[in-house]
This record gives C-alpha cells, sequence and structure tokens, in this order.
C-alpha cells in the first residue's frame, strides 16, 4: 500500500524530488495544491508536467475521509462522522466562535481532532473505548481530518450538495478564508499514545507551507501519560498542554482514570512541573463534572493547590451522558456551587456549558451510535 502524500514533510518531498532529477520549486507547486486548493486528484495539479504527476501517482496515495455522517448546524457546535479507508470510523467536532476554550482571545473556529481508532486507556466517563481500541490513526489521517473539514467548509459557502467540492475548483477563493485557526487534539484515543504520528502530523499542519496554524493555537490534551508529557516538554513548538485531570486525589481519579495506576498523581505532577519549566506556558486541567462521583466540594481544595501549584486553570466541563454508562450530570446549582468555590480558592476556572449536548458530542458517542446501528441492520 502507497504512502499518502501528506504523510511528509517538505524536506522529505524534496529529497524525492531531488532523487527524481526534479527542480525544487516542483515541491512548492505541489504543497499549494495539497494545502491551499486541498484538492483530491493528481489530474487537477495542471502546472505540474504530466510525467511528474504520473510519478507522483505511482509512489504516493492521495486518500481523502469519507464523510459518513453530519450534526449540528452551521454556527453550532458540529460533528463529523469519518469513515477511512479501511472502514473503521474516527469522530471530528467543529466548535464554532465562542470566549476562549484554551486560548488567550476568542477561539473562532476550532477543530477537536481524533488520533486513534477506539482507546485502550478506558477513561469511565468516555464513549471512545467502549469498543476497545484498534489502531493509531496514519499521519495523513490526522491531517486529512483537518483539511476535509475545509473542503466542507468550502461546498457549504458554494451551496453544493456534495460533502466535498469538485475538484478543479481551488478551495483557496478570497472570498473564503480558511475556517479552522484553533485545534484541539482531545477527540478519540490518547493523543500522546500515538506520539510520532501526532507529532508529525501537528508539524505539518503548523507549517507555513502546510496548514499555516500557530503552534500556539494548538491544545494537545492526555489522560496523563507522564513519560511522554517529558518527551513533549523536550520538543521545540509551542503546543499548549491540557491534563484530563477529573480527580484531585488518587482515589478519586483511579475510579474515572484507570491511567492514575501507572502514572499517579505524584507522577504526574512531576512531568507538569518538567513541562512547564521548559515551555513556560499555562497549563489547562480539564475536569468533567460527574454527579456524586468528582462534584463533591471536597475536591475543590485539592485542585486548587495543584493548579497553584502547576500555574494551571481548570477548565469544568458538565458530564455529557453517555450512552451504556450510568453515570450523570450535575444540577446546575451543584455545577456553579463547585466554580464559586474554585474562584474562593484564586483559581482561574471557567464553566463550559457543553457545547453539542444534544448532537452525542462526547468523544467516540457518534461512531459508537452509527456502529451499532450498521450491526443491527447486518444482524436483521
Amino acid at each position: 500500500m502507497l504512502t499518502d502524500i501528506k504523510s511528509f514533510t517538505v524536506e522529505e518531498l524534496q529529497a524525492r524530488f531531488q532523487e527524481w532529477r526534479q527542480p525544487t520549486y516542483r515541491v512548492a507547486q505541489l504543497l499549494e495544491w495539497l494545502y491551499v486548493h486541498r484538492v483530491i486528484s493528481w489530474d487537477v495539479m495542471t502546472n505540474l508536467p504530466k510525467a511528474l504527476r504520473q510519478l507522483l501517482q505511482e509512489n504516493f496515495a492521495l486518500q481523502t475521509l469519507e464523510l459518513v455522517r453530519r450534526q449540528g448546524s452551521r454556527d453550532v457546535t458540529q460533528k463529523f462522522l469519518w469513515k477511512l479507508s479501511d472502514q473503521s470510523m474516527i469522530e471530528s467536532v467543529l466548535i464554532p466562535a465562542n470566549p476562549a476554550l484554551y486560548g488567550e482571545a476568542s477561539d473562532r473556529h476550532t477543530l477537536c481532532v481524533s488520533t486513534q481508532v477506539g482507546c485502550a486507556y478506558g477513561c469511565k466517563f468516555c464513549a471512545s473505548g467502549l469498543e476497545g481500541w484498534k489502531r493509531n490513526l496514519r499521519v495523513d489521517e490526522i491531517v486529512e481530518q483537518v483539511l476535509a473539514i475545509e473542503r466542507w467548509h468550502v461546498s457549504e459557502e458554494f451551496k453544493t450538495e456534495d460533502a466535498q467540492p469538485a475538484v478543479s475548483r481551488p478551495s483557496s477563493s478570497p472570498t473564503i478564508p480558511r475556517l479552522i485557526n484553533n485545534l484541539v487534539i482531545m477527540g478519540m484515543g490518547e493523543p500522546l499514545a500515538n506520539y510520532d504520528n501526532l507529532l508529525k502530523a501537528l508539524k505539518i499542519l503548523n507549517a507555513p507551507w502546510g496548514g499555516g496554524i500557530g503552534a500556539r493555537k494548538i491544545t494537545i490534551s492526555t489522560s496523563g501519560l507522564a513519560p511522554q508529557i517529558r518527551k513533549l516538554a523536550d520538543e521545540p513548538l509551542q503546543f499548549r498542554l491540557a491534563i484530563s485531570l477529573h480527580g484531585a486525589t488518587d482515589e478519586v481519579r483511579g475510579k474515572i482514570m484507570p491511567v492514575n495506576r501507572k502514572y499517579p498523581l505524584k507522577e504526574l505532577t512531576a512531568a507538569c512541573e518538567y513541562y512547564q519549566q521548559k515551555k513556560e506556558r499555562m497549563i489547562t486541567f480539564e475536569y468533567i463534572l460527574i454527579a456524586g462521583v468528582n462534584d463533591s466540594l471536597d475536591q475543590v481544595k485539592p485542585l486548587a493547590q495543584l493548579a497553584h501549584r502547576l500555574h494551571a486553570k481548570v477548565n469544568l466541563i458538565p458530564y455529557n451522558k453517555v450512552e451504556d454508562l450510568d453515570w450523570e450530570r450535575p444540577s446546575e446549582e451543584v455545577q456553579e456551587a463547585f466554580l464559586a468555590a474554585l474562584e474562593k480558592e484564586d483559581v482561574t476556572a471557567t464553566l463550559r456549558r457543553e457545547k453539542g449536548h444534544d448532537i452525542d458530542a462526547a468523544c467516540g458517542q457518534l461512531r459508537l451510535k452509527t456502529e451499532r446501528e450498521l450491526a443491527g441492520k447486518i444482524i436483521q
């Protein structure tokens, strides 16, 4: 199977073109077709010689994601369910302009990106791992989520019926600017468990010749893989870090996050301190409020102590109900009381009304629902 062209950096492509005795400027032309026009066919790269296009077709794949289902309407949170070349399915979530979730100003349009098919880490609130882990996403499959959404956006602007625009029409029209300007890597899967593919994909999405998304507009979320957090700290790019905390003591966190057994809070905290020493950037704690599990006010003081120690902000997220899981969302009064108690401890905190609560927007929900529907049809 040929490797997709979107898995390669500019340096790797330049080396290949040099082997083919092609001039260097041809690489820039190719990259413009891929990341500015976002085409899905070699044939439309009309300023490349036909012989070069033939070479590219023989040596690289140029694959796209198939849109299976979309939930939500324009100007609200939208979930996209994609089918991969091996028939596996993943999700991406497009979050519209709103007060900043992980940046300084408005997030404008943020895309939540998946990194694995399923998940092996079994966080107790999450639908992504209910059907187990299948595989890591390839570099191009991570990159393509961004490009596929941009194509869909252009199709909507041109009011076409197809989810993807005609490949002969450049999607870089000056009247239709790029839609996505922030990425959060917290879709299906544990991002740092697919470390090498993720970092290469993000370098492509960050590069001026690629996605052009600033490193500080990219937030990587992890359930707490301490060694990989340290490794990420040593990377030159200034990505933001978010920790799926969900419990401020080992006792509570251990009930929610199985990874806490391998990397308890003491080890996770030490890794975060190392990250902060290297990056000097604020960390975000993601804290999903689950009724009767971690929403008690006795969690506030230890959470505040962790936040102060790590110069972290806390993003409180009311639990998004998942089929087959018994947990519930706390009442609004409980949510507000938790937020007020944190603020009383001088913690920078936000309470997010979960966007997409009515469209199965939590990680893995739409995929799980669709796979079960398809399985039911096969059995019938």
